[in-house]
C-alpha cells in the first residue's frame, strides 16, 4: 500500500485570528479558504510541502451534529481539549521563538522529555494544542 498523509482537521471558530496565526506566526501558505463569514473551510499549509495539508473547519458546520454535541465541542475547544496536532521543526529554540512573539499562548517551553523528545506547546487561536517538536 502507498499511503501519504494529505490532509488532518483542526476546528476553528474565529477564520481570521487562524488565518493570521497560520500564515503569519508559522508561516505556512493558505490554498484555499472557501465559505463566509465565521463558516469557512481554510485550507492552509507548509510552503515546501504542497501535498500536506491542515483544513480549518468550524466545528458546529456539520448537520449531523447535536446541539448537545456542539455544546460539548464548544467547552472542549474554550478548554483546549478538542484538537491539537503534532509538528516537526529541525531548529526548536528559533521556532519557538518565532512563534511566541506572536499572540500566541504558551503552553510549554522547549523541553528535553523523558521519552527522548524535545519540544514545545503552543495553543492555536481557537484553543488547539499545537505541539513542536526538535527533529534531530
Amino acid at each position: 500500500m502507498d499511503l501519504s498523509i494529505h490532509t488532518t482537521f483542526l476546528p476553528h471558530e474565529d477564520p481570521e485570528a487562524s488565518v493570521a496565526f497560520y500564515r503569519d506566526v508559522l508561516g505556512f501558505e493558505v490554498r484555499s479558504d472557501v465559505g463566509q463569514g465565521r463558516m469557512r473551510w481554510i485550507t492552509v499549509g507548509p510552503v515546501d510541502q504542497p501535498g500536506t495539508s491542515i483544513l480549518l473547519a468550524p466545528p458546529a458546520a456539520d448537520p449531523g451534529v447535536t446541539d448537545d454535541e456542539r455544546r460539548t465541542i464548544s467547552e472542549m475547544m474554550a478548554k483546549g481539549t478538542y484538537g491539537w496536532i503534532l509538528l516537526a521543526t529541525r531548529n526548536l529554540d528559533e521556532t519557538f521563538d518565532r512563534v511566541q512573539t506572536g499572540d500566541t499562548e504558551v503552553v510549554q517551553e522547549p523541553t528535553e522529555q523523558p521519552y527522548g523528545v524535545r519540544d514545545c506547546a503552543f495553543r492555536d487561536p481557537a484553543g488547539n494544542l499545537v505541539r513542536i517538536q526538535e527533529v534531530r
